[in-house]
């Protein structure tokens, strides 16, 4: 039987054509020992099909918590005793947040809010956000993540320049009715599909480690994969206090490991961006690990809810591994 690292390198690396799933499961099932070759691997496809730049990115929330969805890994729903308490931002504070994270060297800068989707309010304040960004920031691309879009929505966010949308499809297909219930994973899909068709970038990602089985990872993959999305976040559960999911325990930084691997095997083109609980899962250590190992883009400093690294300790990681950050060429 031919290893599966060679099949991989024979078919991703030379054609940029990712595993199927029988593939992507032995790749979940290798031993410890053979973790630095699937590493270094993936490392090798990233460049290749991707180059070598990191791309950078910092995240703010123009609204936080009170939100009325049951998604069972998240403080900020409104139905769990979780600690997150509603708050919002107004457009100067997003505007100075995004100078400040310019400063950090990123060069892409996302809107995030807790809702199922944006009211008229909410998408208001967006676009004037967005513009009043692209007016007094100079070198950032702006993203947007405000849930469940209709048509005319996505339009309206693609005529304000927003040039990358996310919604994460969270979990395998057949998984998700396990961690949410007040919508469907249909509907997060459909919303990524029309953000594709109005040719918005696409981020759409999730979270690994919730309970989810070796094989639900490697559906969720080859899902991700159909919808070829230009981004996907991958974050590891953070087990927040007083959520559903609060009481389960923190991946192992291996299986984390494996299933970077596995990820950028199913995605050879695409931006692979560290997200939240990479700090927890795989410590210092492993993130620089994944760094070299398909790993192509990052989040800087904090997250929605829970605390990240400095984002000058991830400056500092890039530029001791060598390698280069994403500099925005192209004019808003």
């Amino acid at each position: 039987m031919t290893d599966i690292l060679t099949t991989a390198r024979d078919r991703v690396l030379a054609t940029g054509r990712g595993l199927d799933h029988d593939q992507l499961m032995q790749i979940l099932d290798l031993p410890d020992d053979r973790i630095p070759d699937l590493l270094a691997l993936a490392h090798e496809v990233r460049v290749r099909w991707c180059g070598e730049e990191i791309e950078m990115e910092g995240i703010v929330s123009i609204k936080t918590g009170g939100c009325p969805e049951d998604c069972h890994f998240c403080s900020q729903s409104g139905l769990f005793e979780s600690p997150v308490r509603s708050a919002k931002l107004d457009i100067a504070q997003l505007v100075e947040q995004a100078r400040q994270t310019r400063k950090t060297g990123a060069t892409e800068f996302c809107i995030v809010a807790a809702v199922k989707g944006p009211d008229e309010n909410l998408m208001s304040q967006v676009e004037q956000a967005v513009g009043e960004i692209y007016a007094n920031v100079e070198g950032v691309d702006v993203a947007v993540s405000i849930g469940i879009l209709t048509p005319a929505q996505v339009d309206r966010l693609k005529a304000v320049g927003v040039h990358r949308y996310n919604h994460n499809l969270e979990t395998a297909a057949s998984y998700f009715p396990q961690v949410v219930t007040t919508h469907t994973w249909e509907e997060r899909r459909e919303t990524m599909q029309l953000v594709r068709d109005a040719g918005i970038e696409v981020c759409c990602g999730g979270i690994i480690g919730m309970g989810e089985s070796p094989e639900q990872r490697v559906e969720f993959a080859l899902q991700l994969a159909d919808l070829d999305p230009d981004e996907v976040p991958l974050n590891f559960l953070d087990p927040r206090p007083g959520t559903p999911f609060g009481h389960m325990d923190v991946m192992d930084g291996k299986d984390a490991l494996r299933a970077v691997g596995m990820f950028r095997l199913a995605m050879p083109k695409t931006t692979l961006r560290f997200a939240g609980g990479r700090e927890l899962t795989l410590g210092d250590l492993g993130v620089e690990q994944g760094m070299l190992g398909g790993i192509n883009g990052v989040i800087v400093g904090n997250y929605l809810t829970t605390l990240g690294r400095p984002a000058e300790q991830d400056m500092d990681m890039v530029d001791r591994l060598r390698l280069p950050i994403k500099v925005l060429s192209r004019s808003v």
